[in-house]
């Protein structure tokens, strides 16, 4: 475990979410972040993770692919720059846009809801999404900073609202909701069985945990956003999976464990100590950040 923890020291600080952080302080439009967002933008090699899973994401923005019996199933859009480089990826692996069912999204920010518009009128797939997320999926607002042009996305109709441990079933998959609001009021994350190798394993696609841009003192992102944090850990803290996946490559090392992917017979995404570590470091820095906000709230005054 203390390994692993090492490996996220300094990952969650260092994000590159500071310039949209800035922006939506600053209430800044789309080109005070053009170089963030061709950053995060710039395209990646799809590839097959474990089991049913596919990575079909850009060099930042996670987005997953799984297949079923009953066709495909697609979590997150990246950016709304991203959707055609996510279609792209989906067709170089051989599957076809239009067996895409369902649409699902870990939160709805716009590096990770920005490309399900179009990727929406693209598959046909339905969109599934929570109830506190609902409302900035349609919209394309960022809650808490609705005037903020920077930040915004192509609205999304959501076809489907997911509630906290509802499960969403495709063929022989199953996912179920895990909705831990903090980073967005519906953050969702996605617990999934899988064999592979005919050895079982529990993935979790993980929503996020950081502050990243939102205000937690003295004018909220949005009401009990604290007290939805620290409950959100708390909860993490009893959930198990050994495959931890999610949006930002940085979260999970994705392109260092790429790199080792077929070197062994020890697949790299499979590492049972990975999501606690990450959720204690989460937490630590969470409160590190209330404290720095609570500090520069008390010098304003």
């Amino acid at each position: 475990m203390r390994d692993v923890v090492a490996l996220f020291k300094g990952r969650l600080a260092g994000l590159v979410v500071c310039g949209v952080a800035a922006a939506v302080a600053h209430g800044a439009d789309r080109s005070s972040i053009a170089a963030l967002v061709a950053e995060w933008n710039q395209p990646a090699e799809p590839f097959h993770v474990l089991g049913p899973i596919y990575y079909v994401g850009t060099e930042e923005l996670g987005a997953w692919l799984i297949q079923t019996q009953a066709g495909l199933i697609l979590l997150d859009g990246g950016l709304p720059e991203s959707a055609p480089l996510i279609e792209n990826n989906i067709k170089r692996l051989g599957f076809r846009l239009t067996d895409i069912r369902y649409l699902l999204n870990s939160h709805a920010h716009f590096d990770h809801s920005g490309g399900l518009a179009q990727l929406k009128r693209d598959t046909g797939a339905q969109m599934l999404a929570s109830a506190g997320d609902r409302i900035s999926l349609e919209t394309g607002t960022y809650l808490g900073s609705e005037d903020v042009a920077a930040v915004t996305a192509p609205p999304v109709a959501v076809d489907r609202v997911i509630g906290d441990g509802d499960i969403v079933q495709l063929g022989e998959v199953k996912l179920t909701a895990l909705v831990m609001p903090g980073h967005t009021r519906g953050c969702t994350s996605w617990l999934m069985p899988i064999r592979d190798q005919d050895v079982a394993h529990q993935v979790i696609f993980y929503c996020s945990t950081t502050v990243a841009a939102n205000r937690l003192v003295p004018k909220p992102q949005y009401p009990g956003i604290i007290d939805d944090y620290r409950a959100t850990f708390t909860r993490l803290k009893e959930v198990r999976a050994d495959v931890f996946l999610s949006n930002h490559k940085d979260f999970f090392d994705l392109w260092g464990k790429r790199s080792r992917l077929g070197q062994s017979t020890n697949n790299p995404f499979i590492n049972a100590d990975e999501l606690q570590a990450f959720v204690a470091l989460s937490a630590v820095e969470f409160e590190r950040d209330l404290a720095a906000q609570s500090r520069a709230a008390l010098r304003k005054e």
